[in-house]
């Protein structure tokens, strides 16, 4: 059976927090227009329906084992044991997706209510337009003699010998 169709303990709450059956609020959640709060509840919705029919599907087992038209010889511990820790996991997210749940039904605007979208001020801006650059001229470091000198470049300045102890300056 499809988890839409699947009774939760939630239903009840859903259907009055979006004012609508859970056959109306999952018609509305296939539409695009339709609000995150929704659909999220719905999702929510489909794991609880999962985690109750775990819960009772394990509490079942567990009364079929322990049913008083059984022999007492036949009362598996082992299985027992694991159903006891499958319950508690059970029971464990069945209580998380009903707290959750709760927890946006609670939080979530009114029905009807469209939250109002946040006014976003209109920064202006200041645009201009920069004269083309001069295309660069690419200049050698000094490393060996230019065959043709590029105007504007530094020339750098010759390296003294480490027996001069006079300062070079450059000339343009």
């Amino acid at each position: 059976m499809s988890v839409v169709r699947k009774p939760t303990s939630q239903d009840e709450a859903l259907a009055q927090a979006f004012g609508a059956s859970l056959s109306e609020l999952y018609a509305q959640a296939a539409r695009p227009e339709a609000s995150a709060a929704l659909t999220r509840a719905l999702e929510l919705r489909s794991w609880l329906a999962l985690a109750e029919e775990q819960v009772a599907r394990v509490r079942d087992r567990i009364h079929d084992a322990t049913a008083a038209a059984r022999d007492m010889g036949e009362l598996p511990a082992d299985d027992l044991r694991f159903d006891a820790q499958w319950m508690e996991a059970a029971l464990s997210a069945r209580d998380g997706y009903a707290t959750a749940l709760g927890e946006l039904l609670r939080t979530m605007p009114p029905p009807g209510v469209r939250p109002e979208r946040q006014v976003q001020l209109v920064q202006p801006r200041l645009t201009t337009t920069l004269p083309p650059a001069p295309a660069p001229v690419p200049c050698r470091g000094g490393a060996g003699p230019p065959t043709v000198k590029a105007p504007d470049c530094p020339t750098p300045p010759p390296r003294p010998s480490p027996s001069a102890s006079r300062t070079c300056t450059a000339s343009r």
